[in-house]
């Protein structure tokens, strides 16, 4: 009798401590405050960009450029954006229009970069390979590094990302079934030669 009882007595809650009660595991402390978040900005890509754009150094150095400056950024604007989603007093606090304009600046560089980002990584997996003459054969390499051009995928994240990367696997076989026979054939004229 005393478990049935006791059964029917449920606490109503109000939406208040509802509220408090599926919030509490957000602190507001854990998030970073104003003095963390004023000393963040995203105003300084100018040079890791020009040196990304910079057609003359090799390609798979100009795509590790691009993969940390945009993944900086996107860092960055978590940063901002989820201390304010936490502490929503920091986005209307006398004074915080310096946080608000610093984290649209990152949401907008993180934009921007992601852009020119995504249109080179694009270039790159549309053309992977090269064609070189070696030994007086013409023989399919690789553009550059396939690893890098891997991680650049899985860093920007694309909504074709799968496709990408089978992309890059493809263009990978290939330059490994070329050089395959290449190697064999040059190895079969030097013993011979012998």
């Amino acid at each position: 009798m005393l478990l049935l009882s006791s059964a029917g007595c449920v606490k109503e809650i109000t939406s208040d401590e509802r509220l408090e009660r599926d919030t509490r595991s957000v602190a507001v402390k854990d998030a970073p405050g104003v003095n963390e978040l004023s000393k963040l900005t995203c105003d300084d890509t100018t040079q890791p960009l020009n040196k990304a754009r910079d057609v003359n150094r090799p390609e798979s150095d100009r795509l590790v450029d691009y993969v940390n400056l945009y993944a900086s950024l996107k860092d960055r604007t978590h940063t901002f954006e989820e201390a304010m989603a936490r502490n929503p007093d920091l986005s209307y606090r006398e004074g915080s229009q310096n946080l608000v304009n610093a984290k649209d600046t990152c949401i907008q560089q993180t934009a921007d970069v992601r852009v020119e980002f995504e249109t080179y990584l694009r270039e790159l997996v549309d053309v992977p390979t090269v064609q070189e003459i070696k030994g007086g054969n013409t023989v399919t390499v690789a553009r550059l590094d396939f690893a890098t051009l891997k991680k650049a995928i899985e860093t920007l994240d694309p909504d074709d990302r799968e496709q990408l990367l089978q992309r890059v696997g493809a263009a990978e076989k290939r330059v490994s079934a070329t050089a395959a026979p290449a190697e064999d054939s040059s190895g079969g004229g030097k013993r011979r030669g012998k």
